[in-house]
């Protein structure tokens, strides 16, 4: 086929040439996705689905066979923008240019508009969405984890709100991310952290989770929509509320969660609402009791004055009341010096047991023991040092005992021959030889004069 397209003068067939370009296409565009809208869909007895696939520029006729249709999620029709993937091919008999699909899926937010649905689907008939197993959400919490960015909004206004009406709430953030390929894996990690300080946590256990992120595009909300994600929600004994994105904004999370709050800072209304509603019947208790309290006075005030006018002597039931009053303020004085006496002496106490834990003290204590090693170390050092040094000295004498020179210092001499051989014997030398004798201090040449 390749010598067909080479030879340029040569006269070639219809069929040829549609081969011929058959194979260039297929082996320059296979598996290639290209998007477009589908028009003229057209699905035979057969099975197959032929269409064409278009945009603002151009199209191209699409074929696509039963067995790739089988694997299809959805049924495509007219109008539908998708992507599709397959091989560019031609169809020999009438020249068609063609692409064969091998698969489809919608384009852009409609593929996962899809995908959410048919997750949610399953899910549901799995029974995660079931509201009679959702946990109840405490009505005052002691501790909230807000599992979210610590960099975004969302943190900042749930962190705001709550502070704003439930001042006393205890909140920690299980740092995750929010949005990309990974921010499904650190949510779950994010929730593992809040079950394993629950295990090892013996008091503040945190009693409610709040999922929160700000508003975006189904893209920037799809790790929301995770599967495992869903699963590992649906598995918390914590009740969770999940606040993700805005008001018309629907996750995953949301349906599996134990209750939906239409955002962040609503999820963190919906926390604090008990607290809230807390703070306000207090104030309606403050005014109720002012008010008792003040018509209690004026009762009082009003039996006062009529037992005031039944009094016939009140100097003389004063002067008995400033007695009474005189005795109780000796009373409370006499008991205020007991207690201040009490607590000084507890004060005492802890200022002693301070004192002794004071490390000032454990410092100079280790500071002395210190010295005293040093010092010891010192002593051993020295004496070690005395011993070596005499036991060299001692070593040295003994060398030098055995050094065969030091003879030579009590007179006597070492005879040699012209070679350097010693002389031990008078046998070994003749007379006329000459030899060399070494002294302790220089040597001399002598000659054998006689030998016995």
């Amino acid at each position: 086929m390749n010598d067909i397209l080479n030879q340029n003068n040569q006269i070639i067939s219809v069929g040829e040439l549609n081969r011929s370009a058959k194979y260039l296409l297929e082996k320059s565009y296979s598996n290639i996705k290209v998007e477009g809208e589908i028009s003229n869909l057209s699905i035979p007895s057969s099975g197959h689905m032929y269409f064409t696939l278009k945009d603002s520029d151009a199209a191209i006729r699409c074929a696509m066979f039963k067995n790739a249709n089988m694997r299809l999620n959805f049924s495509p029709k007219n109008g539908d923008k998708c992507i599709v993937t397959g091989n560019v091919s031609l169809y020999a008999p009438r020249g068609d240019f063609q692409l064969i699909a091998s698969s489809m899926e919608p384009s852009g937010t409609g593929n996962l508009m899809l995908k959410f649905e048919q997750l949610k689907n399953k899910l549901a008939e799995e029974g995660l969405f079931d509201e009679t197993k959702k946990l109840e959400i405490p009505n005052i919490p002691k501790h909230v984890a807000i599992i979210t960015s610590g960099s975004t909004a969302a943190w900042q206004d749930v962190l705001t709100s709550i502070k704003r009406r439930a001042p006393s709430m205890k909140i920690s953030l299980s740092e995750a991310i929010v949005q990309g390929d990974i921010a499904s894996t650190t949510i779950i990690d994010a929730l593992d952290r809040i079950h394993k300080y629950n295990d090892v946590s013996k008091k503040s256990l945190v009693d409610l989770i709040l999922i929160v992120r700000g508003g975006g595009s189904i893209e920037d909300l799809w790790c929301f929509n995770d599967e495992f994600l869903a699963r590992e929600i649906s598995k918390t004994q914590i009740p969770i509320i999940s606040g993700v994105g805005h008001e018309i904004d629907f996750t995953i999370c949301d349906f599996v969660s134990d209750l939906r709050a239409p955002t962040p800072t609503a999820a963190a209304e919906i926390a604090s609402n008990g607290y809230y509603n807390l703070n306000e019947k207090l104030q309606t208790f403050k005014n109720d009791l002012h008010d008792n309290i003040s018509s209690l006075i004026t009762n009082k005030k009003y039996i006062v004055n009529t037992k005031k006018a039944e009094l016939k002597n009140p100097l003389t039931n004063l002067k008995e009341k400033i007695q009474k009053i005189d005795n109780i303020d000796l009373r409370l004085l006499q008991a205020q010096k007991n207690y201040l006496k009490e607590k000084a002496l507890i004060l005492n106490n802890l200022s002693s047991f301070l004192h002794e834990l004071n490390p000032k003290k454990n410092i100079k204590e280790l500071h002395l023991m210190l010295l005293n090693i040093k010092s010891k170390i010192e002593l051993h050092t020295l004496s070690k040092l005395k011993f070596s040094k005499s036991y060299l000295t001692k070593l040295e004498s003994n060398i030098k005992a055995l050094d065969p020179l030091s003879i030579l210092e009590r007179g006597y001499s070492i005879v040699e021959t012209e070679d350097g051989k010693i002389v031990k014997n008078s046998r070994e030398i003749k007379t006329g030889q000459k030899l060399s004798t070494r002294f302790a201090t220089g040597s001399a040449s002598v000659k054998v004069i006689d030998k016995s």
